[in-house]
């Protein structure tokens, strides 16, 4: 080595770097200004020679080996830094050309890294992870790791022999994260993380902002492109702000992944197929949304709600350009895509986030409170800023890059409740001695704050089984800002109702009616989901009486639940007779067609009781209204099983009622007991109304009646 050139080593970081111990490579490797010169540093182990080609002029300028490891060195004359690469000859005299890694700059502003720190750097998903860009006319991919604890971190791939040694990243000291541009990388190389700890450990780890990932088990990251897909949904986009609007007939179909996402063979299908196969779904049941499960990467064994890609679509079916086409295909054929999310928990990997810089970085801890008492799953650290960045710009990673018209937050009570499945002694109170988990309820009304703010049409539903109050409703000092939630109250008490035996219901008519008690509490979504009943055709078969009686079970149970006051949100209908497919559809699109089923769903005078005390008869009367009472239905449920010939029930007002709907439809497999004639109301008091009506109405069956003012 040239006397000159000696001069400018320092050893001590040719050791760290050839040790794997330097955590801020670039002030060592790459370009350096020097007297009259350009010093050029680099990195490759086992090589046996590596030359600078000098792009600009085409001269090739031959590198010094300064240590045995593979660190090589060059001054090239001149000021200016060249536009140059490597030749690198290994020791079997196979030659490769590298691009220079060091020579470019973090990617980070200063007032990013300053968002992160404090938690608020709500486009996180844009810079952490593997993304392929430009950087000075030369084409790679930057990736970016929060690990602050890990003495360094490399990034591996199929690109580079997956030798920690070759690529290791830059450290800020003001925010924790490692990062590096590396040339030449492209789209589909798999990578993963290699970190080294203080005390010499080593271990790979997956990328928490993976776009993609090798499916489960198998857990590398795929560097891919999301941004740039040519969207064609600006139509449904520009539509669905009217949708996020209460006075909207929001009807959601569960979509089964099992059933739409599978052969006979049981293989998966293409994003593409999955697409067409939910369309028919949405539109073979009339609904206005489909509702996914997590299709995030996620643990085979467990299911869809043990995510463990955060950022990246399930592999199964296809890349994330392919889950762009899923939805965009849907928007196009009219149907809202919402998704549900899992910011509860996530799965102990030895790979994945769990100590993923040897320390809890993600999750609270790894005992005792900092795991989920039910399924044994960490929980996250929510009062860490940066696993605030993770979760809320997760969310808007989906809403923005995937276009989904809304999340549903999964366990949102195992959030919020410190005690959530955890027996007296083993969970600490809060600082106000209470069992709320602060941290959670304030990320919670961070994250609403957000999305309300830059998505207003998007929709948040949570799924809360516990008492938490005001969860809806705009982000203020007590509402915590989700647009819906889900009301299992109701789920509980109509399925305990519905399924007892006809001769016993008269005793439980209570849990019919007490919903309404509460319905304007909150913003609601009446469910009956498949963790509650299975497919439709198994609640079907759940049912007392016999196969006729059952099916007429079901059509009064979806009519009681398409006339109540919320939104509603259906289980697959799995192998429904023909008849009661036809039922499902036509109640759906009943419900669209009659604002008075949806536009007051949270005033209380867009409700009205007419007759629900009659206990004995098994019978509900109720008046559904719109706005502007320029739609006025009347409903009649029978629950019994005992046809009414001339059944008597009071009404409001003097006018016309004509026969709108009615669940014995020969059509929908019914013997067809309706009333084919308008109705005239008399001037007789009746339930306490001034006017009545005398009807036929079919056992175990519903009848919907729109009035007429004369």
């Amino acid at each position: 080595m040239t006397d000159r050139l000696y001069e400018y080593m320092d050893w001590p970081r040719i050791e760290a770097v050839a040790y794997g111990e330097e955590n801020l490579p670039r002030e060592i490797l790459g370009p350096q200004a020097v007297k009259g010169a350009v010093l050029i540093q680099c990195f490759f182990p086992n090589a046996k020679s590596v030359k600078i080609h000098n792009k600009k002029d085409g001269k090739k300028y031959p590198m010094e080996l300064a240590d045995e490891s593979g660190f090589y060195a060059a001054l090239l004359p001149g000021k200016e830094l060249p536009s140059y690469e490597f030749i690198v000859e290994d020791m079997d005299g196979k030659k490769q050309t590298h691009g220079d890694a060091y020579r470019f700059p973090s990617q980070f502003t200063q007032q990013e890294e300053e968002m992160f720190r404090q938690g608020i750097y709500y486009k996180a998903y844009q810079k952490l992870g593997a993304h392929p860009m430009t950087v000075d006319r030369v084409k790679g991919t930057y990736f970016a790791v929060w690990a602050p604890n890990a003495l360094r971190v490399s990034v591996v791939g199929d690109f580079n022999q997956w030798d920690g040694r070759v690529h290791p990243m830059q450290k800020s000291a003001a925010t924790g994260i490692h990062e590096l541009f590396i040339p030449r990388v492209k789209p589909g190389a798999l990578y993963k993380f290699e970190m080294k700890m203080v005390n010499g450990v080593t271990f790979l780890k997956t990328d928490p902002y993976a776009n993609s990932r090798e499916p489960h088990p198998a857990m590398a990251g795929i560097v891919e492109k999301v941004s740039g897909y040519r969207w064609g949904d600006a139509a449904w986009m520009k539509k669905r702000k009217s949708m996020a609007s209460k006075s909207y007939p929001l009807t959601i179909g569960q979509a089964d992944m099992e059933e739409l996402g599978k052969t006979e063979e049981g293989d998966y299908v293409t994003y593409q197929e999955l697409a067409v196969r939910t369309a028919q779904y949405a539109q073979a049941g009339g609904f206005t949304h489909v509702e996914l499960p997590p299709l995030m990467e996620y643990e085979e064994e467990a299911g869809p709600y043990a995510t463990s890609g955060y950022y990246a679509p399930t592999s199964r079916y296809g890349t994330p350009r392919d889950f762009q086409y899923f939805v965009d295909y849907l928007h196009q054929k009219q149907i809202g895509v919402l998704m549900d999310w899992t910011p509860a928990h996530f799965p102990k990997e030895g790979e994945g986030m769990q100590m993923l810089d040897g320390t809890c970085l993600y999750e609270r801890s790894q005992t005792g409170e900092g795991v989920h008492p039910l399924w044994g799953t960490l929980l996250f650290d929510y009062a860490s800023p940066h696993v605030k960045n993770f979760l809320i710009s997760n969310a808007l990673y989906w809403l923005e890059r995937y276009h989904l018209d809304g999340l549903r937050l999964d366990d949102v009570d195992s959030m919020l409740y410190l005690d959530y499945g955890r027996a007296p002694g083993n969970w600490t109170p809060n600082l106000f001695g209470g069992n709320e988990n602060l941290e959670a309820a304030e990320l919670l009304k961070h994250l609403n704050s957000v999305i309300r703010k830059t998505h207003p049409d998007a929709l948040l539903i949570a799924q809360e089984d516990g008492y938490w109050r005001d969860l809806t409703g705009p982000v203020d000092e007590t509402h915590m800002g989700f647009h819906y939630k889900w009301n299992n109250g109701w789920t509980k008490g109509f399925l305990d109702y519905i399924h007892g035996d006809r001769a016993f219901r008269t005793a439980h008519h209570d849990e019919l009616t007490v919903s309404m008690l509460y319905a304007y509490s909150e913003a609601f979504i009446l469910t009956l989901n498949d963790r509650d009943v299975g497919h439709l055709q198994e609640f079907m078969e759940s049912l007392p009486g016999d196969e006729r009686e059952k099916q007429n079970n079901l059509k009064a149970a979806l009519g009681y639940f398409m006339t109540h006051p919320g939104k509603k949100y259906l289980a697959a209908p799995g192998q429904l007779p023909q008849e009661l497919q036809v039922y499902l559809k036509e109640m759906n699109q009943f419900y669209q067609d009659h604002p008075a089923l949806w536009e007051a769903d949270e005033d209380t005078a867009g409700f009205e009781w007419i007759q629900f005390m009659e206990a004995g008869e098994n019978t509900l009367a109720y008046i559904r209204k719109d706005s502007h009472k320029k739609d006025l239905l009347l409903v009649l449920c029978n629950f019994s099983g005992q046809e009414q010939e001339a059944y008597k029930v009071g009404v409001p007002y003097y006018g016309k009622y004509k026969e709108v709907f009615n669940s014995d439809g020969t059509a929908f497999g019914g013997e067809g007991l309706n009333n084919p004639r308008v109705k005239v109301s008399r001037k007789e008091e009746c339930d306490g109304r001034p006017y009545r009506l005398t009807v036929k109405l079919p056992a175990l069956g519903m009848a919907v009646f729109a009035y007429q003012p004369m």
